[in-house]
């Protein structure tokens, strides 16, 4: 990692790139893969490339708007987290200026690729915009921000559901609403390492919401998640590669659980959890890709 003095010496388009997250790919992938199920499971497992191709770089451009609109939200709350004071707005690496006209230019290459969508598709990707900007401001004024956050990872599924089949159906909400548990789990795991910070500062998280039910309650997320799953995969009659992706996931987070009710945790762990959930979605996304061709 660099020190801040080497970051003085940093190219602006090095710093740009921090600020876009691209140097994390974990974060711009744990978004790609909902989509990316949903775009599999709604062509039973052979969806047209160059669709998948928008949906990979509409991923990426959205998740990179939603990088930066975060990052100048809390421009002034980054430099009191450990975690997050070396961001380049939290530094002062960039300008607000600067960070505004990437934003423009992210969303912007997110909206082009959108009018290649239908008509649903494209409405929903207009709809979930408000959502991805007012995220940041929750945690000053909501007490669970990650259930907007969440509700910002399932319009992924939506779009990219409705891209497929110009319509959504009961499948289409299951994996929705799997998406939502699974983001609410892995969100609630991350915001755990900086509970110090946000109770200082006075910002909510589901972390300090649920306190020392953390645990419980992402067990809890990742239980459901599992159960719409099993729904979605009997109702799709998916096959046998799907049901094995699908027992290896509990697993995991059956670990995960049991590790998180473990006292005095370092906080380096809850970013390896979080990191373990990208492997872990492209195991089901596998799974879901098999099942659909191999039932």
């Amino acid at each position: 990692m660099l020190n801040p003095y080497d970051r003085k010496q940093e190219p602006v388009w090095l710093t740009i790139i921090r600020l876009l997250r691209w140097d994390k790919p974990e974060g711009r992938l744990i978004l790609m893969i909902p989509a990316l199920w949903a775009v599999f499971l709604a062509a039973s497992g052979k969806p047209p490339l160059p669709l998948v191709g928008v949906i990979i770089l509409g991923t990426l451009a959205t998740s990179a708007a939603g990088c930066v609109v975060n990052d100048l939200w809390d421009r002034n709350i980054d430099p009191q987290v450990h975690r997050t004071r070396q961001r380049p707005l939290a530094s002062r690496a960039l300008s607000v200026k600067v960070g505004v006209v990437v934003a423009v230019v992210a969303l912007g290459c997110a909206a082009g690729l959108a009018f290649y969508l239908n008509s649903l598709s494209f409405w929903l990707s207009v709809a979930a915009v408000p959502v991805i900007v007012l995220y940041p401001g929750a945690k000053r004024v909501f007490p669970i921000p990650q259930l907007v956050l969440s509700i910002a990872w399932g319009f992924a599924v939506l779009i990219s559901w409705s891209a497929v089949t110009a319509s959504v159906s009961l499948p289409t909400w299951l994996l929705w609403g799997a998406t939502i548990f699974w983001t609410l789990g892995f969100d609630t795991i991350y915001a755990m390492s900086d509970r110090e910070d946000d109770q200082r500062i006075g910002v909510n998280s589901s972390a300090l919401f649920f306190g020392n039910y953390a645990p419980l309650a992402i067990g809890v997320f990742f239980a459901l998640t599992v159960i719409l799953l099993l729904y979605l995969g009997v109702l799709t009659q998916l096959g046998l590669l799907f049901w094995m992706s699908l027992v290896i996931a509990t697993m995991a987070w059956i670990w995960q659980y049991f590790r998180l009710i473990q006292d005095n945790l370092p906080n380096c762990v809850y970013g390896q959890m979080f990191r373990e959930n990208v492997w872990i979605g492209f195991i089901l996304l596998g799974g879901m890709i098999g099942g659909s061709l191999l039932k």
